[in-house]
């Protein structure tokens, strides 16, 4: 058994830690071999201080720099694809096939170069000039980003190659990545691949960096350093708080993905339609990676009837016939088992499942509840505990008005879902359900199931708190996600040779600029 290095200003170094931690293979319950540090103050500031070293020899830089940098990334990523996947197979339990390595993991070097192109463009950036006062601005770099990353995508929203990662470099920052502690070895694979990327591009020695793991005080004091710019961190909602409360302490912006049940509305009319196929979708959806997605449907209201007797009964079956997947780890389970006891006890009927065990490792029952609407009115915050999982709680609502009585008392959600049917039959009950929903969620869907997040300029993945802690942000779609991670630079009657090459009157590339109100690629 060896404790691993961690990677600090360009080397991989013996941890000066005290403490020590192993991951747990999920389908067994057994520890892996290998540990991993838990690392100490002095080390952690002295990744904050290697982190400002690189912004001050990055700073100024051209995006085309970075641009190298992730698409190296990218490429050393591929050519580990097999040992990464093993890796993550083994600490998450996650499908190797088509999950992680048909899936995650293209979607992983997809977002890296599609931010690296971004980066090499530079529209990201919103230059800005008026010609008339001789004022000029844009957006740039805002200094040593740290990114605390989740336990449920080992590669896609991993904390040295995700999304919050891709972005904070497309914008020229260096970055602080702590891991999460159910998947160290698959982060070591992916940091040394960007260790070696960063050493084939000439980045300076404290441009990437990996920590394992810090005790709750020091991660406190990383977001809130004075050398420290942003943060970025997806997870529990109860330690991103805490997290955010440090940083808002000292005055440093943090971007939260926290909790989200994303509910689904059906009407009266798509029930009838085309009940069991919906059925089988929502089945689908929900259970789909053991329930352990963000945008995972926990929630659904239907109009009270026959049509959704029929739909809960089509629902339960095939929550009580399909497979029992393994959690992501025992606190995961805990954690599930806690907020079905929560809802429960508030009066939800279990109609299938909701007791531990059915799988390999640490699992629990595909779990299905039932309410009323007025009981969820009630108590609606209590309704809305997430059984992060393959779970999901159905509210049988009176009629429309009390449908949208549901929306008016929900929480801020990734996203929200109405179904309707295809002859316009639902035209009215969308109309009034929708502007409620609307408010709500970040990403409004009709007649589609939220699991999948596609990688697109044009995507949200954010929403009013508690989904984000900021509902004007996004932590996937590229160029916006970068915003989260520059700053505003205004230059008001700068001499042209001082000016940074984007708001020059000579545009440097093929870089959107906003001349006197009207957007160019040309020169002023």
């Amino acid at each position: 058994m060896s404790i691993q290095p961690v990677l600090i200003d360009g080397e991989w170094i013996t941890s000066t830690a005290s403490k020590a931690f192993q991951a747990v293979n999920p389908a067994t319950r057994e520890p892996l071999a290998d540990e991993y540090p838990v690392s100490d103050w002095d080390e952690v500031e002295r990744a904050i201080h290697a982190a400002d070293a690189a912004f001050r020899a990055t700073r100024g830089w051209p995006g085309e720099r970075f641009a190298k940098f992730l698409e190296r990334f990218a490429d050393n990523i591929e050519s580990r694809a097999e040992a990464l996947v093993v890796a993550a197979n083994l600490e998450t339990a996650l499908p190797a096939s088509p999950r992680l390595g048909d899936v995650e993991l293209p979607r992983t070097t997809n977002q890296l170069r599609q931010a690296a192109a971004a980066a090499r463009d530079g529209s990201w950036s919103n230059p800005t000039i008026d010609t008339n006062t001789n004022i000029r601005s844009m957006f740039g770099p805002i200094g040593p980003v740290a990114v605390f990353g989740p336990n449920n995508f080992p590669f896609a929203f991993n904390s040295v190659a995700g999304g919050d990662f891709a972005a904070a470099v497309a914008a020229g920052n260096p970055v602080i990545a702590k891991g999460h502690s159910s998947h160290p070895q698959t982060t070591r694979l992916l940091a040394e691949a960007a260790h070696e990327a960063a050493k084939e591009t000439e980045m300076p020695s404290g441009f990437v960096q990996l920590i394992y793991r810090t005790n709750h005080e020091d991660g406190e004091k990383l977001v809130s350093h004075p050398l420290m710019a942003a943060t970025g961190y997806t997870g529990a909602r109860g330690a991103g708080l805490v997290l955010k409360q440090a940083a808002d302490r000292a005055g440093k912006p943090i971007y939260l993905e926290l909790s989200s049940i994303n509910p689904v509305f059906y009407l009266e009319g798509a029930l009838t339609e085309r009940l069991e196929a919906l059925a089988d979708e929502f089945s689908g959806s929900c259970l789909m990676g053991t329930g352990q997605f963000c945008t995972n449907p926990g929630l659904v209201v239907v109009p009270a009837g026959d049509k959704a007797d029929e739909f809960v009964a089509a629902v339960t079956s095939r929550f009580g016939a399909a497979a029992v997947g393994t959690m992501l780890g025992e606190g995961v389970q805990k954690d599930f088992e806690k907020g079905i006891t929560i809802l429960k006890n508030a009066g939800a009927e279990i109609l299938t499942g909701g007791e531990a065990g059915g799988g390999n490792g640490f699992s629990c029952a595909n779990t299905l509840l039932c309410t009323t609407g007025q009981k969820f009115l009630e108590a609606p915050e209590t309704f809305q505990t997430e059984a992060f999982g393959n779970s999901s709680l159905i509210v049988i609502a009176e009629d429309i008005a009390q449908m949208v009585a549901i929306a008016d008392q929900l929480e801020g959600n990734l996203t929200g879902c109405i179904y309707s049917d295809t002859n316009g039959g639902d035209d009215d009950a969308y109309d009034a359900v929708a502007p409620a929903l609307r408010r709500k969620v970040g990403r409004l869907l009709n007649d589609k199931m939220p699991t999948g997040v596609a990688v697109s300029a044009a995507m949200n993945h954010g929403g009013p708190y508690p989904a984000t802690g900021h509902a004007g942000f996004t932590a996937v779609g590229i160029p916006a996600s970068i915003s989260r991670f520059a700053m505003l630079e205004c230059y008001d009657n700068i001499r042209p040779h001082r000016l940074p090459d984007a708001l020059k009157d000579e545009n440097p590339g093929e870089t959107w600029r906003l001349v006197d109100g009207a957007w160019s690629q040309g020169d002023v």
